[in-house]
């Protein structure tokens, strides 16, 4: 049994042995090396604050090196510090995040649902999700496989950059349930400085979800290598990440009465356990391989400029002597930038033994599927910038740039004489865009960044995007104020248009242009524990999976409102943090949505072992009204309208957790006993069409942060 457990565990890595093995060796290589290597200097590094004291951003080029390196003293003996940053895609500009050491709700940090529970899903770990709150929805890729999985893929704007002067590691675990139905994740993250501006390191996320239910488990092994270069005239940034990602496919319960009426299905003589609950699909799974180079690099042309330092000091004859010390700082006038991306998605759709009654269509094979499809792509940014700050008349920075995208996509052949021969669709795409930017002073950032069209698919089309941030002072407390709107005229993406599997195959050339307008408004206000967000957007020629799981058009125009207030409150140790959402679709029927979703959390934090360890204890409930929510198809991986004659209301359900969660110097660890109300009241927890989450369960969570 012993060996049948590890094996279940280890198999996956070691199918990619080869890149195991690599990232074992480059550990120790630079482990060893930047022992000897790093200079002995602890400089402006900072994980909290973006900007320095003058509103300025922080740039590790501007690290003073005024300490030499020193043989005598152990890399050991310096305090600890590093900064995070990331990316914005197309133009590799960047900005300081905190670094991801924050203890408080470390328990939610694996849930599928969310931090929140904004999430839909089909109740296991590595499930597809779609939230339930209309503007956090984001397309991240360009393919429509992969974006429900977005919680176990990084953008390259999502990933994390790191410069610290010590090499930093953290591994974090997490395991839910038993050995033959839980859940278990290792993720790792590794980085060193090489010397002060070049940094390298690499990253893993290894995932198993067994499945409460038959036929859902779950095993993805991402794995990737990022370096960065930032000095004063040239700058790098480079991430590579690959992703294999299995999962299988039960197509929901045959019957909700399983969960909501046990009693009907044996004569009350049962209580049914999930794992004995028949399902609609077996021997059916999705297969995704994810990789994507990223490399975003820039030079820059500026000035030295001289700054005189004046020192009066008192000689011992009672004389006053000036000491001139001259230094020379560079200042950067213009950029000239280049972005490269590559991105290959290669879809595996397999099944057998399939049910007559289950697809609306059998193209090739009644019985059983073998689905596949590729997705390549190449796109580069070239662009000149001219900085922000250079001079005292320099209030913004402006950006030009020219973007060129180039894909192809091979498709099955549904005509079953030359199914063999596959289908090649290539598309292209130019576009010429700008930027005006204001990133520098406490008081007032803004960003406004707009591209059109001009050549392949995308003429026509344009995007334009504006980020604004006022920042007052009201006493002790700062107000935020944010800003932001979207104005866009573009073609769905490909496989809207275009894709031919067994069971689903559909080529709509003359799909119109979807026409986006959204407002969003924000109030932030840190001391009261009050922030709100109101938007607004409309949609013309919205595109969507319909009931019968095909893509389709609305015709008319589609409006979506919402509000979400977060008020927390505090009394001593007790915290009460609350979330809560009004939003409402024009068109229900077509943008389902629900009216309401709740969250709250009431627990305590207190210091323990003279003020070392830190506990947070509490409960949790999720909770929003009922509504029409979208089912889920497993041939495409789409959520869709559900099928007029299969009409069913989810959610007026609470879901509660109750959890303990400790932060001990560098180490965060939790224990959580999921769905703690399963049994009482209402069974009702879908949060998906006929996939029931799991019931309670225990889940254990650690995460360990080295410095060294």
């Amino acid at each position: 049994m012993a060996k049948s457990y590890f094996y279940r565990i280890f198999a996956p890595i070691m199918k990619h042995y080869h890149l195991t093995y690599l990232l074992l060796l480059l550990i120790f290589a630079v482990s060893v090396s930047a022992q000897n290597r790093l200079p002995n200097r602890v400089g402006n590094l900072t994980g909290t604050n973006n900007r320095d004291q003058f509103g300025n951003q922080i740039d590790p080029s501007t690290l003073p090196d005024n300490l030499e390196d020193s043989t005598n003293t152990e890399i050991q003996s310096l305090p600890p510090k590093l900064f995070m940053w990331r990316l914005s895609e197309t133009l590799g500009d960047r900005y300081i995040v905190p670094a991801d050491t924050a203890s408080l709700n470390f328990q939610n940090s694996n849930l599928v649902d969310g931090l929140k529970g904004h999430y839909n899903y089909l109740g296991n770990l590595g499930s597809p999700r779609l939230s339930r709150l209309y503007f956090e929805r984001r397309d991240k890729w360009n393919n429509l496989f992969i974006n429900s999985l977005d919680s176990y893929l990084v953008r390259p704007e999502e990933f994390n950059f790191t410069n610290s002067n010590v090499p930093y590691t953290n591994l974090t675990y997490y395991k839910a349930g038993d050995k033959l139905t839980g859940e278990e994740r290792f993720k790792s993250y590794f980085s060193v400085n090489a010397n002060k501006r070049m940094a390298f390191g690499f990253n893993i996320d290894y995932l198993y979800g067994r499945g409460s239910y038959a036929n859902q488990a779950t095993s993805f092994f991402n794995a990737g290598l990022f370096a960065s270069y930032i000095g004063e005239r040239y700058q790098m940034q480079a991430i590579y990440n690959s992703y294999f990602m299995k999962m299988n496919e039960n197509g929901g319960i045959a019957d909700d009465q399983y969960i909501t009426h046990p009693e009907n299905m044996a004569e009350g003589k049962k209580q049914y356990e999930p794992s004995n609950i028949p399902v609609k699909l077996e021997q059916t799974a999705n297969r995704n391989h994810v990789s994507y180079l990223y490399f975003t690099h820039r030079y820059r042309l500026g000035f030295n400029k001289e700054t005189l330092d004046i020192k009066e000091t008192q000689t011992p004859e009672g004389e006053t002597r000036a000491d001139t010390t001259r230094t020379y700082d560079f200042v950067p006038v213009t950029s000239f930038i280049h972005t490269f991306q590559m991105e290959r998605v290669n879809h595996k759709f397999r099944a057998a033994n399939e049910p007559s009654d289950y697809y609306p269509h059998a193209y090739l094979n009644p019985k059983s599927s073998l689905d596949s499809t590729l997705a390549f792509s190449i796109k580069n940014v070239v662009g000149v910038a001219l900085l922000e700050g250079f001079n005292k008349y320099a209030k913004a920075g402006l950006t030009a740039y020219l973007s060129h995208k180039a894909s192809h996509y091979d498709l099955m052949n549904v005509d079953t004489t030359t199914q063999m021969v596959r289908q090649r669709y290539t598309e292209n795409e130019l576009y010429v865009g700008g930027e005006l930017s204001k990133r520098q002073g406490n008081l007032l950032h803004y960003n406004v960044n707009g591209e059109v069209g001009v050549a392949g698919i995308a003429g026509g089309q344009f995007k334009v995007k504006a980020d604004l941030d006022l920042n007052l002072r009201l006493w002790r407390d700062t107000i935020n104020l944010y800003a932001r709107g979207t104005f866009s005229n573009t073609l769905p993406a490909f496989y809207m248009r275009h894709y031919h599997s067994n069971h689903f195959s559909w080529d709509h050339d003359n799909m119109d242009k979807e026409l986006r307008t959204r407002i969003e408004g924000e109030l932030n206000i840190k001391r009261w524990g009050t922030n709100l967000k109101v938007g607004v957007e409309n949609v013309k020629s919205y595109t969507y999976f319909g009931s019968d799981a095909y893509p389709t058009q609305y015709g008319g125009n589609i409006q979506v409102m919402s509000a979400t207030l977060s008020q927390n409150f505090r009394l001593g140790i007790f915290h009460l943090d609350n979330e809560v959402t009004w939003q409402k679709s024009s068109e229900q029927a077509i943008l389902p949505l629900p009216d309401l979703s709740l969250y709250h959390n009431l627990y305590l934090i207190s210091k323990l072992a003279k003020k070392v360890l830190t506990l947070q204890l509490g409960a949790d409930v999720r909770y929003f009204t009922a509504y029409k929510a979208p089912a889920y198809m497993p041939a495409t991986m789409q959520f869709h309208l559900q099928s007029e004659n299969d009409q069913i209301d989810i959610g007026g359900f609470p879901v509660v957790n109750v959890y303990a969660n400790l932060h001990l110097k560098r180490t965060r660890i939790f224990v959580l006993m999921s769905h703690v109300n399963a049994g009482m009241g209402k069974s009702n927890y879908f949060l998906t069409p006929h996939h029931p989450i799991n019931q309670r369960q225990l889940k254990f969570g650690l995460s360990w942060n080295f410095y060294d």
